[in-house]
């Protein structure tokens, strides 16, 4: 075996077999096979595709080309959650808290921002003395102790599909699905869940800009996580516009805090139903999605799910003061208004050019060394469906830079669309696939 001979084959439109995938997936992290050859065999797969066995078995050789974390101690239902990324998605903030306060084990490893999209761990540190880094040992102890923990990767999780990524972006092969899902499910195994709810999120803050490429990739992560043997849910959501009013590091974890106190906005209170209530029946605890629903309302109205957010991040060092009292987090500089200039509805708010707006304002992050600021972001008014007047606030830009807020405020007055018809409030749940 060879991988000039795989190449050919599969540049023939053959299906490869599960040990030349193993073959390839192996020397390829190994160094033995070099980019041009990888970057021929992923250029032939992006063109002709690949069959549900392939998809499978290159997702599982992706798993175990690293670290794979063991969470059976935890028992047989261990849930994860993952989403394909978005703009204002505070969502794992909320939902893990909650999960565990049912009893659910969350052992969770999560990533940072790129790009226009935030990530979990930049927010986690936005909130003082989190400690996103410790050993899994501690992580391990940490969810036998108090039922939950939230860290960076601290594993060597999936090297082959670090690589496959790198790769993928150099020769403009992205946007491929049986890439996409078996790079997302190679890290979701690895990461020990042997059940996995998959936020799919569709729209212009998301990575697949149409519904029905979404459910093309929800459709393949769905057959990968069957065929693993990894009981699998995909949930659509709307990503046209940010989810929720913040965008920011410290200011999503805000509104998260303030969600766990019973303040929640609408959209993001569909995601953390949806997602949670497929969670606990996943995890054994109730097949009736409706009622799962009001019973994570129930954690929480009673305080429940809050609490458990305190221990959490009490737990590893932070600073809960600042939960008990969010007005204790640092602000940026300036804040400054965004107003309209024109009386009508908020007929769109792309999703993608907010969240690259609040990047450029330090927010976000180009390249993995980049320093992100945890103070600047934006907060929005008004979203889609809502009425405003002229000269009423439509956001709210957090910045540290004049000049750079200034812009920022510019752009946003540009980026919100507005008509004299009334518009209907966007849809959240798409739909969900099981």
């Amino acid at each position: 075996m060879n991988i000039i001979e795989i190449i050919a084959k599969k540049r023939d439109k053959k299906e490869l077999e599960k040990n030349e995938i193993q073959y390839f997936v192996n020397e390829y992290t190994n160094g033995n096979v070099t980019d041009y050859q990888a970057a021929a065999l992923v250029m032939a797969i992006y063109l002709n595709g690949m069959s549900d066995d392939e998809i499978t078995n290159l997702t599982l050789a992706m798993a175990h080309s690293g670290e794979m974390l063991d969470l059976s101690i935890f028992g047989k239902n261990v849930v994860d959650k993952h989403s394909t990324g978005g703009v204002g998605d505070k969502v794992t903030l909320i939902l893990a808290p909650i999960i565990a306060s049912f009893g659910i084990p969350v052992a969770k490893m999560s990533g940072r921002g790129l790009g226009f999209t935030g990530g979990t761990i930049d927010k986690l540190e936005s909130i003082p003395e989190y400690n996103t880094s410790i050993s899994t040992d501690e992580f391990i102890n940490n969810v036998k102790n108090i039922g939950i923990s939230l860290i960076g990767q601290t594993l060597n999780l999936a090297p082959a599909d670090k690589k496959l990524y790198a790769l993928r972006d150099a020769i403009s092969c992205t946007d491929s699905i049986p890439l996409i899902a078996s790079s997302i499910m190679s890290k979701k195994i690895a990461a020990g869940a042997n059940k996995i709810v998959l936020d799919v999120t569709c729209g212009s803050g998301a990575f697949m800009k149409e519904y029905e490429e979404a459910k093309k990739l929800a459709d393949a992560m769905n057959k990968i996580g069957k065929l693993a043997g990894k009981e699998t849910v995909c949930v659509m959501t709307n990503m046209e516009e940010p989810l929720g009013y913040a965008v920011g590091n410290n200011l999503e974890v805000i509104e998260a805090v303030k969600f766990l106190k019973g303040d929640m906005p609408e959209d993001v209170k569909e995601v953390v139903l949806e997602l949670g209530a497929y969670m606990i029946k996943l995890a054994g605890l109730g097949d009736n999605i409706e009622e799962n629903r009001k019973r994570i309302l129930e954690k929480v109205t009673n305080g429940e799910a809050y609490n458990k957010f305190l221990q959490l991040v009490e737990n590893q060092g932070g600073d809960i003061a600042y939960l008990e009292d969010t007005d204790k987090f640092e602000k940026s500089k300036y804040i400054l208004e965004v107003k309209s200039n024109e009386e009508g509805y908020i007929s769109l708010l792309d999703a993608r050019k907010v969240g690259e707006l609040s990047g450029s304002i330090g927010a976000g992050r180009v390249r993995k060394e980049d320093k992100i600021d945890e103070t600047v972001g934006i907060v929005l008014a008004k979203k889609v469906g809502d009425f405003v007047k002229v000269e009423e606030v439509l956001a709210y830009v957090h910045a540290n830079n004049l000049e750079l807020g200034e812009y920022a405020v510019k752009e946003l007055q540009d980026i919100y669309k507005i008509s004299k018809e009334k518009i209907e409030k966007t849809k959240t749940i798409l739909g969900v696939i099981v």
